[in-house]
């Protein structure tokens, strides 16, 4: 992180508690479903993600200043180059209105920032990622810091200590001996090493692509029913 825009440096942060979003545990209360089944905004997701680092990266009335310089917004751009990181947009018409992004590792996704500059429009956002998480096997999603808004969608605060324990986990299941000697080297004794096994990201799109969706209804994301099944399924 970056103590603002304009900060040349950028900082390492490990906070002794940890806000993770369990995947069953996403709160999708009546008013947000209606919004998502009602396909309120077209989501996409991966088609924007210069532009939606550019609008978590400005200015707000509740924000004057952001964390994400320079330094980071070439990075992460690298990151999406190399199809380690990814994006959901929200739009209204032609005009982006919200979303969020994030890094990928493994079966582990780590969401960096998320904005809306129309009611809900993160909210959906966030209710897309967990239901293409669900979907492609990921088994842990990292908020970071917790918030009111995250906590209200079902986002909890965890001991550092418990937080590297289940990553660790994560990222060791299936990756063969991730506790042996080579998980031991630079990173340090018990960190798993790659490879990784990885989530499918498009494994949501598979689901949307079997639904009837009918000609004109594809809109990069499956349609809010779609989304409203999977974070309401329980098994």
């Amino acid at each position: 992180m970056a103590d603002g825009a304009d900060d040349p440096s950028v900082h390492w942060v490990e906070p002794r508690l940890r806000a993770i979003l369990p995947l069953g545990g996403f709160h999708l209360s009546k008013s947000l479903r209606k919004v998502i089944v009602a396909d309120r905004f077209r989501v996409t997701t991966d088609t924007a993600f210069r532009a939606m680092m550019a609008l978590c990266a400005e200015s707000a009335d509740d924000r004057p200043t952001t964390w994400i310089n320079p330094v980071i917004k070439t990075s992460y751009e690298r990151l999406f180059q190399l199809g380690h990181a990814h994006s959901i947009e929200c739009w209204s018409g032609d005009d982006l209105v919200g979303g969020l992004y994030g890094v990928s590792l493994g079966r582990a996704f780590f969401g960096e920032s998320m904005v809306s500059r129309a009611r809900d429009a993160s909210k959906v956002a966030l209710a897309h990622l967990v239901a293409r998480l669900k979907a492609g096997g990921w088994q842990l999603l990292d908020c970071q810091f917790i918030t009111p808004h995250l906590e209200s969608l079902g986002a909890i605060e965890i001991p550092q200590a418990d937080y590297l324990r289940r990553l660790y986990s994560v990222l060791s299941d299936g990756a063969g001996a991730a506790f042996g000697a080579a998980g031991a080297g630079a990173a340090g004794a018990g960190v798993p090493s790659p490879p990784f096994v990885a989530g499918d990201w498009g494994a949501l799109d598979g689901l949307g692509a079997a639904a009837d969706l009918g000609a004109g209804r594809v809109t990069g994301s499956p349609p809010g029913y779609v989304i409203a099944q999977l974070l309401t399924k329980t098994s």
